[in-house]
């Protein structure tokens, strides 16, 4: 088994592609194969959600490179910056993993949600495409680990810029 345990520098050279969803993206350790059938073990820090086009380093020394998979998404299209906005309030506050574009927003796809957006009056249109949500205020994973032995995750304040 291909064993990765983290993560290579976004300029190194690729020996091979793996080609992954959104919902293994999103997960620390997972097992799936390459293109070529082989078994590989995906063991990061917890919290890492991989994007397109980043860099995994195994314990032999390849780098694969990691391709967001075609899903099946819903495209949200509405008239305004606001009625955009509004919509990303409301799936927000259902903790929906949602992708931002200038004129529509991309969630997975889901009836339950898509009649939601269209009784808010947004048009939608089921794509398939590789889904790259925004990765939060944090920047990685969901968590509620222990931080700093306070037995919770990170608070907003402890971002702060550094002083010059």
């Amino acid at each position: 088994m291909l064993l990765i345990t983290k993560l290579a520098d976004k300029f190194s050279r690729v020996d091979d592609e793996i080609s992954l969803p959104f919902d293994l993206r999103k997960k620390c350790r997972f097992k799936t194969l390459s293109p070529d059938g082989e078994e590989v073990g995906i063991f990061l820090e917890r919290g890492t959600i991989l994007a397109d086009g980043d860099r995994l380093a195994s314990e032999d020394g390849r780098v694969i490179r990691v391709v967001a998979q075609d899903e099946p998404l819903l495209l949200i299209m509405r008239g305004s910056a606001r009625s955009l906005a509004q919509l990303s309030y409301h799936l927000g506050n259902r903790h929906v993993p949602l992708e931002i574009f200038d004129d529509c927003l991309r969630i997975a796809y889901d009836e339950v949600l898509k009649s939601m957006v269209e009784g808010l009056g947004a048009l939608t249109q089921a794509v398939a495409a590789p889904f790259q949500p925004e990765r939060g205020a944090y920047g990685g994973g969901h968590s509620h680990e222990t931080e700093h032995g306070k037995g919770r995750g990170p608070i907003i304040h402890e971002f702060s810029k550094s002083p010059d």
